[in-house]
């Protein structure tokens, strides 16, 4: 997985250095040929190594076979930052394996081919970045924290999270958007970030980050508290000690409880 992985990113970073022509596919969601080019190595790769395993990529869909392992691959997660020649993207993969009704995720791999850094993951063997072992931060107060959030790159006016993200950043040591859930998830696992949310992600953007986190000691759920699933769209990631503290915040926003209410421009001008 690693070997592939690293491929892939050499080759974003062939188009990454030249320049791309922008394609828009909806209303802001930015695909790139550089997109199509790592998905397509990605696909080949498994193919030839394992030929009866089936992937769900976010480019071409689901190659399904009736294997008992299925591939997710994000194979440009921050296209948006890629196609805009902001360096915050990477190449995602995570491997899950069904026995019966029960599916784990049971090895991972993100690489940041900007920074060279690759995190993996195996299931009960813990996590590493560049081949030594990472671990979650020891925060244990939610103001010391510094967390991550993600919007959508379209139907942004259909989602909630300004409100979190408004009340949230009061409540911690600040709100990082970097626009990539994959590497957001590792930095939770690597100790750089204490905790990170989003809604609406897709399979493909958390099977490797998420085991990641866990395999490093962190905690992933949904927003509230129950286990996260590969389709949960709901995805809260902690240390595990501001876990609760975190889920807290979220339930009062719901309820619409203690919200600071927005400062007023007019009143700024003035």
């Amino acid at each position: 997985m690693s070997a592939i992985a690293r491929e892939a990113g050499a080759l974003l970073m062939t188009y990454f250095h030249q320049g791309l022509k922008i394609e828009y596919k909806g209303d802001a969601d930015l695909v790139t040929a550089a997109d199509r080019a790592s998905e397509k190595l990605i696909r080949e790769r498994i193919s030839a190594q394992f030929p009866g395993h089936d992937v769900l990529g976010e480019e071409q869909g689901l190659n399904d076979q009736g294997s008992d392992y299925r591939w997710y691959v994000d194979p440009l997660d921050g296209t948006t930052n890629f196609a805009h020649g902001y360096p915050v993207f990477c190449v995602s993969m995570g491997l899950e394996h069904r026995s019966g009704s029960v599916a784990k995720r049971v090895a991972a791999v993100v690489y940041d081919p900007t920074r060279d850094e690759l995190f993996s993951a195996e299931q009960g063997s813990g996590a590493q970045l560049n081949g030594k072992p990472i671990h979650v931060s020891k925060a244990t107060q939610l103001r010391e924290c510094l967390v991550a959030t993600g919007f959508p790159s379209h139907k942004r006016h259909k989602n909630p999270n300004i409100h979190f993200y408004h009340q949230i950043t009061l409540r911690t040591h600040g709100v990082r958007r970097a626009g990539s859930a994959a590497l957001d998830l590792c930095n939770v696992a690597s100790g750089r970030f204490d905790g990170f949310w989003e809604f609406n992600l897709n399979p493909w953007d958390t099977a490797a980050g998420v085991l990641i986190v866990e395999e490093a000691g962190g905690k992933v759920t949904r927003f509230n508290g129950s286990p996260f699933e590969i389709d949960s769209r709901e995805t809260v990631a902690t240390n595990g000690l501001v876990h609760e503290a975190l889920l807290r915040e979220f339930e009062n926003v719901f309820a619409g409880r203690g919200l600071e209410p927005l400062p007023d421009p007019r009143v700024y001008e003035r």
